[in-house]
């Protein structure tokens, strides 16, 4: 039996629950399964304000929006990253100057951002790789010091915590002045396509749901404060539906348990793996939770890797390898002119995502730790 690398999990509320949302007869978006997703995670996570979208690329191009990015503007993103954290900034015609991971990790290298600000820089994404916190206590007292936006790109880290130096604990897309989240099916929580963003600034809260509106004041129609809505600023169709709204809901009554069940999948490849001194294992910082988004391990080159991918394949098992570094993709390739980023290369050149889903079978995981360190 073929082992496949992702394997969506359902609940087995999500389809009752689309039934409920379209007996009601509105099933376009901001409906009451799209406040009850919203005000879950208002509560659970202490958000200033949340709003559910259909991806989250639209997230991030929220974040363009509401942080007034336009042409000239820099913007400083990692090159280990999915595309959207830097299309969305591109989209407004900002500059993207890409920075480095850390050696040991695909987060960014904060040591690094310093050096990258201009008196053009408006705004830092920072991605949270596989759900493990950047050092955000470092990344914002950067930001606070040259007076500079911190968008979080949490698409994967749901449910994942970074711990101050006094103790306190916050949870990742709370941090900055805005996050992005997904529940694209590959995530720990999902709904097909979709994603949320998170607004912590008060600054942004009004005009996050004109722009979610279609540059609308619709919202404050509907509550009530105000007699007639129209067209007031920029934006686009940002909503999900309530379908999407309600199979996200089934996921979140059922978070502890899907959660838990990851954690024991992330605890059981590690435990299996660590003794294997031909691989490095993922790193979780003492600032930073685990969400068991998914689990890498990093081979010593290239040729390594390659190898690995046809051994498991040979076994019917699917290990995918993850982003290619951006700074080198042929759409930016000649807009980039800083130096080599290094450490992207080797995590483009080396990193091996191995199976994870909620229903991966125990005996099937043990047989890809054997493989591996069999190998």
């Amino acid at each position: 039996m073929k082992i496949p690398f992702n394997k969506p999990f359902l609940t087995g509320k999500e389809t009752k629950y689309i039934e409920e949302a379209v007996a009601t007869g509105k099933i376009s978006g901001n409906g009451a399964f799209t406040q009850k997703c919203q005000n879950f995670f208002e509560d659970k996570y202490h958000f200033r304000k949340v709003l559910l979208t259909t991806s989250c690329t639209d997230a991030l191009e929220m974040c363009a929006l509401l942080a007034d990015i336009g042409p000239g503007d820099e913007v400083i993103v990692p090159s280990y990253t999915f595309v959207s954290s830097a299309l969305a900034f591109v989209r407004q015609n900002a500059n993207i100057i890409f920075a480095d991971s850390y050696s040991h990790h695909p987060n960014i290298d904060a040591d690094t951002i310093e050096s990258l600000i201009t008196d053009k820089t408006k705004a830092i994404v920072i991605v949270h790789y596989a759900g493990v916190a950047c050092d955000m206590e470092k990344i914002m007292d950067i930001a606070q010091r040259y007076n500079i936006l911190v968008i979080e790109d949490a698409a994967q880290a749901i449910d994942s915590y970074y711990t101050f130096r006094d103790g306190t604990k916050k949870a990742l897309g709370s941090i900055g002045h805005l996050g992005a989240f997904s529940f694209h099916e590959t995530k720990n929580i999902i709904s097909g396509e979709g994603g949320m963003l998170t607004i912590n600034d008060e600054r942004f809260v009004e005009r996050a749901e004109i722009i979610w509106e279609k540059g609308t004041n619709r919202s404050m129609f509907f509550r009530g404060e105000i007699n007639k809505y129209g067209w007031v600023d920029t934006g686009s169709s940002f909503l999900p539906s309530e379908i999407i709204s309600a199979f996200l809901w089934a996921q979140l009554e059922n978070m502890e348990m899907i959660q838990k069940r990851r954690l024991s999948i992330w605890n059981t490849y590690y435990e299996g793996l660590k003794g294997n001194k031909n691989i490095s294992l993922p790193l979780i910082p003492s600032y930073a939770g685990n969400n068991a988004h998914m689990f890498y391990v990093v081979c010593k080159d290239v040729d390594s890797r390659t190898a690995l991918i046809e051994k498991l394949k040979e076994n019917d098992i699917l290990a995918v390898f993850h982003y290619l570094s951006l700074h080198k993709s042929s759409y930016y390739a000649d807009k980039h002119t800083l130096e080599d980023l290094p450490n992207s290369d080797h995590f483009e050149d080396c990193l091996l995502r191995l199976p994870f889903y909620f229903e991966l079978p125990d005996d099937e995981q043990q047989k890809i730790i054997d493989i591996i360190n069999e190998f």
